[in-house]
């Protein structure tokens, strides 16, 4: 089955860096989506990056669009989320999940999750941004 197991999160500071990490094991399809949604304290789930196994599409929300940078390491099967220039309202948890689709698509992953595409979780990695 597939399993997705983030890491890297902690504390920043506001204006610093942190990379998230989420290693991915059994999925079996040729293509699918690797990405992530943040959690802000009681919010909901909110859409934030995505990239493709081929790496050719990206998507990015515009509050993160500038400062964050999604990648992934095939060998490895490992996607990356590099937090740049982090905000106070960057804080909070911070889940992989995946999409069995050709493109990161703006309808799947620039909002709230839809679970018809989004059925496989991680357990997530907390951010806190604190002076």
């Amino acid at each position: 089955q597939v399993q997705l197991v983030e890491s890297g999160g902690g504390l920043v500071q506001p204006g610093g860096s942190l990379t998230l990490s989420c290693a991915a094991s059994g999925i079996t399809s040729d293509y699918y989506a690797l990405g992530w949604f943040h959690q802000a304290p009681g919010k909901d789930r909110r859409g934030v990056s995505c990239i493709t196994r081929d790496t050719e599409s990206t998507f990015y929300a515009n509050s993160v669009l500038g400062r964050f940078t999604i990648s992934r390491d095939n060998a490895k099967n490992t996607v990356y989320l590099q937090m740049n220039n982090v905000k106070a309202e960057d804080a909070g948890k911070y889940y992989c999940t995946v999409a069995l689709e050709r493109k990161c698509y703006g309808s799947t992953w620039g909002g709230a999750p839809d679970a018809k595409f989004l059925e496989v979780w991680g357990q997530g990695t907390v951010v806190t941004v604190s002076s």
